[in-house]
This record gives structure tokens, sequence and C-alpha cells, in this order.
């Protein structure tokens, strides 16, 4: 394992892997991104950041259309949607080095034990919880509007030791420092992962139900309350499941995201691009924790049911759904 100049490779380098990929090789790692249908397109032209942040970036950055010609890597960020987690496991293994940091940049519940037992027991899994406004507007050009933090938190693997665990976290967090990114050592990957979920929960559901961004749903009095009533659930099914979530917590996104440029969540790109919605991370497995702790969340049930409508009225008929231009 190389400890002084780790070795990254990211894969699923779309608008999230894209992103953390450019800002680590900018700071001088070792970076190797695998891609798919945009792999041309990046080994082309390199890949581009056009960040409200940090300026107008663009770099020629290792890319592979196969994992099996990447080098193995030391650290592994994983940016590829929930519902691709089946195919992710055999791309893990073939390009993760020996005691390989395996961190999954995704939302929702039960991602990393959805993973884990697909992977080689060597493996250690982390969780990845992004907070950031960015999206993809052409092949290798990804469009960052604000924010960046990735909190990291230990979910299994050889480390045993909470010691060891926490010196794991801690190193991956100095990566993302380095690479002038805000990143905090989580002790409770789950607590993180519901607190994730109370901006997750409302915003990317409501942005598809209504077909709206950030904006207007923050400007009209109902959406307002909607948005409101979705957060406290959340902050109920994580009580009921032994979360605590810090007091005031909601609120403070609340009014984060009134402060936010405009933004079109990443569940209203997969809805306008054809691709499944991700709902059994972001709402069926919290749905199914909270219930087997004896906790109903009905507005959150009610969301769900819309949006399974949704996604299976949009995969049955395979035709394109319904767009609204992106501000």
């Amino acid at each position: 394992m190389n400890t002084s100049n780790p070795r990254i490779g990211v894969i699923g380098t779309g608008a999230i892997g894209g992103f953390y990929g450019l800002m680590l090789a900018r700071a001088g790692f070792e970076v190797h991104l695998l891609l798919r249908s945009e792999f041309e397109a990046v080994q082309r032209n390199g890949l581009q950041v056009d960040s409200a942040v940090h300026g107008s970036m663009q770099m020629n950055i290792a890319a592979y259309a196969d994992a099996a010609d990447m080098p193995a890597c030391d650290w592994l960020l994983v940016g590829a949607k929930t519902t691709s987690n089946a195919e992710l496991a055999p791309l893990i293994a073939t390009v993760a080095a020996p005691q390989a940091k395996v961190v999954l940049l995704q939302n929702g519940l039960g991602v990393e034990e959805q993973l884990r037992p697909l992977l080689p027991d060597h493996l250690h899994l982390l969780g990845g919880l992004c907070f950031i406004c960015v999206n993809r507007e052409a092949p290798g050009v990804i469009r960052h509007q604000s924010l960046g933090a990735v909190n990291l938190g230990y979910h299994s693997g050889p480390a045993v030791d909470q010691a060891q665990r926490q010196a794991i976290v801690e190193a991956g967090a100095a990566l993302f420092h380095a690479a002038g990114i805000d990143s905090q050592a989580m002790t409770d990957l789950a607590q993180a992962r519901w607190q994730k979920l109370v901006w997750n929960v409302p915003y990317n559901g409501l942005s598809v139900l209504l077909r709206a961004s950030t904006t207007p749903l923050m400007a009209d009095t109902d959406s307002r309350a909607l948005i409101q009533a979705l957060m406290a659930e959340v902050v109920q099914g994580a009580r009921a499941c032994g979360h605590e979530l810090p007091q005031g917590y909601a609120e403070h996104l609340f009014a984060v995201t009134q402060k936010m440029p405009d933004y079109w969540p990443s569940m209203y790109h997969d809805f306008t691009q054809q691709r499944p919605l991700e709902l059994a991370a972001i709402y069926a497995e919290p749905l199914a924790r909270a219930q087997a702790a004896g906790c109903e969340l009905p507005k959150i049930q009610a969301l769900y049911q819309a949006l399974a409508f949704i996604d299976r009225q949009v995969a049955s008929r395979g035709k394109p759904a319904p767009t609204t231009t992106p501000l």
C-alpha cells in the first residue's frame, strides 16, 4: 500500500466522481478514471469542470474504458449510482490493490450492506457523504455550482479496532483536504447517512414530482411546508432507529438551501434522461428501517409511492420523459 503518494481510482466518473477526481489530480495525486460512454471524449479533450467556486479547470487525466487496463489503486472513489451497485463488485475487485480503501460516494441507506458481501475481505469499505451542487453538462464537462464537502465514515473491513478505523477515515479526509475540499471524519456512518437523507428525501423527490428546482420549491408557501414536514419525518425515522440527529439540523439544511444558487437535484436529471431513480436507497430502505422500529412516516411513504409510479411509467413506455430545461 502506497501511503506517501497513494494511487487513486475513480469508478463512475460522472458529475460526482469527475469533480473529486479532477480536484485530487489538480492537487498532485495520481488519479485514474474508469469511464464508459464518456471515455472517448475525456481521452480526447481531458476532463473539464466549470466551477463557480474554483473557476474553470481542464486536465488530461489517465482514463480507461476497461477496469482490467487500470493499475492497482490504493483508494477507490465510487461515484456510480446506487442503481448499478450489482455491477460494481467485479470492477472494484479488479482495480483495488491489497488492503485498498473503497469509498462509496452514494446517497441513501444500505448501500454498503448491499456491496460488502460481494467484495474481497481484505478491502476496507467506507461511506462518503457529498454535500455539493454539481451536474454533468456534456461528455467530460461538469458544472459545479456550490458547496463540495465530503464526510467519511468507516463501514467494514479488516480494521476491527476503532482507532484503526478512525485513522483510515482521517487519512481519507486528509486527501480531500489536500485538494482544497472540506472533509470530516465521521465516527458514526449510519447516523451520517440519516443526516444526508434530511436533504435528499424532500428535494430529490419533489424535484421530480413537481418538476421544480430548489429556488421555486423554496419560494412557494406550500412546497416549503411540505419540505419541512418531510425533513421532520426523516429526523423522526432516524430517532426511531437509534440515531439522534444534532439539534436544529433540519432547520440548518433548510436555511442553507435558501441561500444556494438554483439547483436541479440529481434525481431530476436521472428522470429526464430516463435512468432508473434511486428509490431503493433513498426511500424504500429508510422506510423499511423506520417501520421495523415501529415508526410510520406517512408523507415520505406517499412521496415514495408517487415516485415509484413515475419510475415504472417511464420504464414501461420507453419514451423520453417530459422535461423542463434546467436554469
